[in-house]
């Protein structure tokens, strides 16, 4: 295509390592690069837990306005920011290789989280962490946290909390990998549905600017995303920020056979569901759905909702 592609991001430093990494990619494909920094509800209600004020959606609301308004070309996001269910003029239209999608453990004396004395007050923004460290570890104090990577890492130095848990891939972008303790396995802690992959969002009907970052995409990391989403897609409008569900799939090299592995509980973590699947993508996301179904998954999101 011919012309600037401008790229909406938020404006924290890892939104736009993200952008700009897009934008590399594309450069070396012969595009001429803007970048347009937008400034996400999600940025400016840092006072209040997320899931209090809508949940990770608020991070992409004014980025699809200004994409709608043809302010900009594509949207980037982290895709663990982005609902399962997107408005129907956009798509998702291309990604990027998946970072390391393990969840992270940072305690300012080196200390392991499986030796953290009761009552120990850890940080996390997530449901879905936060179910999964009280299922695990029931004798710690799981807190809410907000704010970007440097300011949680900051809130843990001062005293205000024992330890957080953070996105592995988002501290190494950042070059902060020597702040990690340790880090989960998939099992330990199931990472959220599209977590370390960056996702580009475009127009529906802007094929040109389709053609040109489908140029860039990563499939092993596409198919991965739509497993893992497409597990979520399921439940239809039944999730919403409260909801404690969490995806992981990898895929092999001729992205023929997936294994999804995923964990759902109530808020607090008083029962916990887990399933897995391996085969081609539409039979596992299914099965994975259905064994998730079966356990109970559908009075689970109930009783969440009804918190």
């Amino acid at each position: 295509m011919s012309g600037v592609i401008r790229i909406g991001t938020r404006g924290s430093e890892l939104a736009l390592w993200q952008a700009n990494a897009v934008a590399q990619l594309l450069i070396s494909d012969g595009h001429d690069i803007e970048i347009v920094a937008v400034k996400t509800t999600g940025d400016k209600r840092q006072d209040v837990p997320l899931a209090s004020v809508g949940g990770k959606g608020l991070f992409i609301k004014e980025l699809e306005e200004a994409l709608d308004r043809k302010e900009i070309d594509i949207a980037v996001h982290s895709l663990k920011d982005v609902p399962s269910i997107i408005p129907p003029q956009f798509v998702l239209a291309a990604f990027l290789e998946r970072a390391d999608p393990r969840d992270a453990w940072l305690q300012s004396s080196g200390t392991a989280i499986d030796r953290m004395p009761k009552g120990s007050v850890i940080g996390t923004s997530a449901p879905r962490r936060r179910a999964q460290l009280l299922s695990k570890f029931p004798h710690l104090r799981i807190e809410p946290i907000r704010g970007n990577v440097e300011t949680r890492v900051n809130k843990m130095r001062s005293g205000h909390f024992n330890g957080i848990v953070l996105a592995n891939a988002g501290l190494t972008r950042l070059g902060r990998a020597g702040d990690i303790t340790s880090l989960f396995s998939v099992d330990e802690m199931v990472p959220a549905s599209g977590q370390g992959i960056v996702g580009i969002e475009v127009l529906k009907d802007n094929t040109s600017v389709i053609d040109a970052v489908r140029e860039i995409n990563h499939g092993t990391s596409e198919v991965a995303a739509m497993c893992e989403r497409g597990v979520l897609q399921q439940f239809g409008e039944r999730l919403d920020c409260y909801s404690c569900i969490a995806v992981h799939a990898t895929v092999n090299v001729d992205r023929t056979h997936v294994n999804i592995r995923a964990f759902m509980s109530d808020y607090d973590a008083t029962r916990v569901i887990r399933a897995s699947s391996s085969g081609s993508m539409e039979a596992a996301v299914s099965d994975v759905y259905k064994q998730l179904v079966n356990q109970g998954a559908i009075e689970l999101l109930g009783a969440t909702h009804a918190r």
